[in-house]
């Protein structure tokens, strides 16, 4: 008798790990690939030029969020004889002892300082043949610290000498642009991310009481509010990022963790990406297209062969609107009620610390006619969609597609008809 074997190929099924999911506030990792996409090129193919655009590595919390974990901390320090009397689920036995945090406020953290330093190096060894000689910087501390400990890393001792390549732009300087924090001279931008903050309210609203909720019936008499609730998830994301471990990551349950993935996509959408009114995402993001067109269309003597470029996590979000990328068929902040679980825009993915937008511009010997352009996306490939003619093996587009694709955003220029429209006349008050 003759038996066949029948072979059933699942999927793989990972699981779900809660640092891949604290939106911004997620540690440093690799995006997931996209499927059916190769991410390495062709053997006869050469890298000629990168440019990078890179968010600073993992800080404390803004002051907004410090408040929500202070808050909690002294909830927990007003409640210590209900917890002590609670017959506490494994993972909240760390409550027995009592929970501080000394956590402090906006600088880089000691995970952030060694992310940057092994992106250095790992950019050093990815491109041997590329020297970085063009090196800029936002002004916020945590970001030029980041610029130089990721130049520690690229150029080792060399940096005590190679750091005067370091231009700092000065993010406070309201008059002039600049790609890595466009906001700041755009007027207008302040009462439109107010569809952000909105949005973020009107799901916070949703997903909130439910968290605070099944706390309070685990410890029955400690009250958490809907803040203090949030607090302990800010407490998870920000002992990693301080830390690289909190006891809080393992308190909640998949779904909630997703409920503030989603809250900060929609606030990110609404205040730094598509979900900006009008014109706002293109006209802010296309001061990016149009350095990086320029930039990959320079054959000059002048051109670089490696851009490092540091900022902030809304420094990539607004380049991404400018390009046309990540977009879904219908604005985030419209889904205010369930989470939408197909969206594109995932900024645990796309932004999370130390961030790494990787624009590669290269030649092949046969593979491609001409030059090409491909996106690196925290060391995924990331689909260059808005191309006429897209390779879809690769996810690249000729130089020339690109350029045709993101004509109308670098046509956008600092000051002219659209920005005064769109964002009115800058002043340095």
């Amino acid at each position: 008798m003759l038996f066949v074997a029948l072979v059933v190929f699942l999927p793989l099924v990972t699981a779900f790990n809660v640092a891949e999911h604290l939106a911004n506030a997620s540690p440093y990792h690799k995006a997931p690939a996209v499927p059916n996409l190769k991410d390495t090129l062709p053997a006869d193919c050469q890298v000629q030029q990168v440019s990078v655009l890179h968010r600073h590595g993992s800080r404390f919390p803004t002051k907004a969020k410090l408040s929500t974990i202070t808050n909690l901390v002294k909830k927990l320090a007003s409640k210590v004889d209900v917890i002590k009397q609670a017959k506490l689920p494994a993972e909240l036995a760390f409550l027995k002892d009592g929970y501080t945090s000394t956590l402090g406020t906006d600088d880089l953290t000691p995970p952030g300082r060694a992310d940057m330093f092994e992106h250095g190096v790992s950019f050093r060894l990815k491109y041997p043949n590329l020297n970085a000689d063009a090196i800029l910087a936002g002004s916020e501390a945590r970001i030029v610290e980041s610029a130089g400990w990721f130049g520690q890393g690229y150029f080792g001792s060399d940096w005590a000498t190679k750091s005067q390549l370091l231009r700092i732009v000065n993010e406070s300087d309201r008059v002039t642009p600049s790609y890595i924090s466009p906001i700041n001279a755009c007027p207008s931008w302040r009462n439109a991310s107010l569809n952000g903050v909105n949005a973020d309210r009107a799901w916070s609203n949703i997903y909130l009481p439910q968290v605070a909720n099944r706390l309070n019936k685990l410890i029955p008499g400690l009250d958490l509010s809907t803040d203090e609730a949030l607090g302990a998830i800010n407490a998870c994301a920000y002992d990693l990022a301080a830390n690289r471990t909190s006891p809080w990551c393992g308190v909640f349950e998949q779904s909630e963790i997703e409920g503030f993935e989603y809250e900060n996509d929609l606030y990110f959408d609404g205040a730094f990406g598509y979900g900006l009114p009008g014109n706002m995402p293109l006209t802010l993001g296309a001061l990016y297209v149009d350095e990086l067109v320029a930039r990959l269309n320079d054959t000059s003597q002048n051109a670089h062969k490696m851009y490092l470029d540091f900022g902030h996590d809304t420094s990539i979000t607004l380049a991404l609107a400018g390009f046309g990328l990540a977009k879904d068929a219908t604005d985030l902040t419209e889904s205010t009620k369930e989470i939408k679980k197909d969206r594109r825009w995932r900024t645990s993915d796309q932004v999370p610390f130390a961030a790494q937008m990787v624009w590669e511009k290269f030649t092949c010997t046969s593979s491609f006619t001409g030059p090409q352009i491909r996106l690196i996306l925290n060391e995924s490939p990331f689909p260059l969609v808005t191309c006429a003619n897209m390779n879809k093996e690769y996810g690249t587009c000729s130089l020339e597609d690109f350029v045709k694709a993101n004509a109308g955003a670098a046509a956008l220029k600092f000051g002219d008809s659209n920005w005064k429209s769109i964002c009115g006349t800058p002043t340095s008050h």
